[in-house]
């Protein structure tokens, strides 16, 4: 059998995006409604980005938890859980999301028109609860100054990194998605001198170079987000966004990570949360505070186009995987090579 094909959740970050979660209404119309967009999915992208082929339009759509189970007969993967608040030296809450769209392109109307799409389709069956419009900017900078992303993996490694392999069958080519929304202190962040800035971050501000290790503080934010297992490093895929409203004075950060297991993610916010040790914690959260924190499970493009030509059953065996259709490329969902 084919290998399943992945959402396009390794492709780099695009100049403009759109990140929607919207919660699920309780009903049987509600949960077909979901259901129907799942397979329509792909069609939406191809319809909304056939009015410019260099557009590079994409759509990643992730499914919590409680959804999950839901929506579909078949087992929940099996590392889906809603996101675990933490508590430490700052606070990371979580907040409601069944699903998560991921909108990317070159330009930010094709991000607008598909998302206008998606929800009209969704019409009453579903509630906003985030919507953020994310942007480049300049070199890929977010708001505090400081390139973001810099490490972040690509080509066969990132895919390797961010989706889940044939060891996993049932759920193989998906992934985990964790969603944050930052916002941040800039009067208080622009009033530190520079050099302590950068101890922050664990990079020089202007020319993006790594600390060395003899001058890098523990509580850099680079060297707590180093996760390791038996002395390999565990990477994730980082694709979020800068963004703001200037009249509003709000100034943040979309926190988008893809990875084939939560434990990395969950690792990390723990290491910038609590500390590692504790209390040796990341001092960007000094002028960083979260205020939205979920989780998803984003399937593979064959499953969603599964589900939605065939809803399960509602007395469908719990144990019953989705047939997988034959793979023809992207499934519409987007392109997987870089952008």
């Amino acid at each position: 059998m084919p290998s399943p094909i992945p959402q396009p959740v390794a492709t780099p970050a695009s100049k403009a995006a759109v990140f929607l979660v919207v919660t699920v209404n309780a009903g049987v119309e509600s949960d077909g409604a979901v259901l129907g967009l799942c397979g329509d999915l792909g069609a939406l992208v191809r319809s909304v980005g056939f009015r410019d082929s260099e557009g590079r339009l994409s759509c990643i759509l992730g499914i919590g938890s409680d959804a999950w189970d839901r929506l579909f007969a078949t087992p929940r993967p099996k590392d889906l859980h809603p996101f675990h608040e933490i508590h430490g030296q700052h606070h990371a809450p979580a907040t409601p999301g069944d699903l998560f769209f991921h909108i990317r392109a070159t330009r930010m109307d094709l991000c607008f028109e598909l998302a206008t799409q998606i929800m009209a389709r969704l019409g009453d069956a579903v509630a906003t609860a985030d919507e953020v419009h994310g942007f480049v900017n300049f070199d890929a900078r977010d708001l505090l100054g400081f390139v973001d992303g810099t490490e972040n993996p690509v080509d066969q490694e990132a895919l390797d990194s961010a989706v889940i392999g044939e060891e996993d069958a049932p759920f193989a080519g998906g992934s985990y998605a964790l969603v944050q929304k930052y916002l941040h202190d800039l009067k208080g962040w622009n009033a530190v001198p520079v050099e302590q800035q950068e101890k922050f971050v664990g990079r020089t501000k202007l020319d993006d170079i790594e600390l060395d290790d003899t001058v890098k503080p523990t509580f850099a934010h680079n060297a707590l987000n180093t996760i390791e297992e038996n002395g390999e490093e565990q990477k994730i895929v980082r694709s979020g966004s800068p963004f703001g409203t200037a009249g509003k004075g709000e100034y943040g950060t979309y926190f988008v990570a893809y990875a084939r297991s939560p434990q990395r993610l969950e690792q990390m916010l723990q290491n910038m949360f609590v500390g590692r040790p504790p209390g040796n914690y990341d001092r960007l959260l000094d002028f960083s505070r979260a205020v939205t924190g979920t989780l998803f499970f984003v399937p593979s493009a064959t499953f969603l186009e599964s589900v939605a030509a065939a809803p399960p059953a509602a007395d469908a065996p719990v144990d019953a995987a989705p047939a997988e259709p034959e793979p023809d490329g992207s499934l519409g969902i987007g392109s997987l090579k870089p952008q």
